[in-house]
């Protein structure tokens, strides 16, 4: 199955990358930089795809809000919490959160769905959204090809010792989760209070 994958990554890793930064982004991104730290893609190439991808999806967020609002409450139906966490950010920061959103966990499609559903320029938005785009790729893309060495041995361990990785990993994410959830709860009640 490794086999399998790293086959398709190595044929077809722009157009899986591309459509992976649409979807979800983080992960794709370091495989990303994984592959052009062995050579299988070109480092900026690589940058600029999964940027371009990252782009798209929040264009395609962003008009789903304008034109089909009914759609996007329909959406938004279970995130009433973070709908107005998203409004009340947009109204306090501005641009610089449509730049940061990406950044936000748990925000990322919420935000540009939000900010569709306002009267916010769609060019402002498209141009600001381009730059963090392609800004969050290369935060990420950058240092795992420059570290590609040690992430690459640090998996091989993980490989063989899973019975340690795994536990640690479910700890990790559970820890990250727990927090920024915890965080835009805080967020949320300080807003309101």
């Amino acid at each position: 199955m490794e086999e399998l994958f790293l086959t398709w990554m190595r044929e077809y890793g722009y157009g899986i990358l591309f459509l992976w930064s649409i979807l979800e982004g983080e992960s794709g991104l370091v495989m990303a930089g994984l592959f052009a730290h062995t050579g299988d893609m070109q480092l900026f190439t690589a940058i600029a795809t999964a940027g371009l991808g990252g782009f798209v999806g929040d264009q395609i967020y962003f008009y789903i809000g304008r034109l089909n609002k009914s759609y996007a409450y329909r959406m938004l139906k279970n995130q009433r919490r973070k709908l107005a966490l998203a409004r009340l950010l947009l109204r306090k920061y501005g641009w610089p959160i449509i730049f940061l959103q990406r950044y936000l966990y748990g925000m990322r499609t919420i935000i540009p769905l939000s900010i569709g559903l306002t009267g916010y320029s769609a060019k402002m938005f498209a141009l600001i959204n381009l730059i963090s785009a392609l800004c969050w790729s290369s935060f990420i893309i950058l240092p795992v090809w420059y570290f590609g060495n040690e992430i690459l041995s640090l998996i091989a361990w993980a490989k063989a010792h899973w019975y340690f990785a795994l536990p640690f990993m479910g700890m990790l994410f559970g820890g990250v989760y727990y927090y920024f959830h915890k965080m835009a709860a805080q967020s949320l009640k300080s807003k309101r209070g």
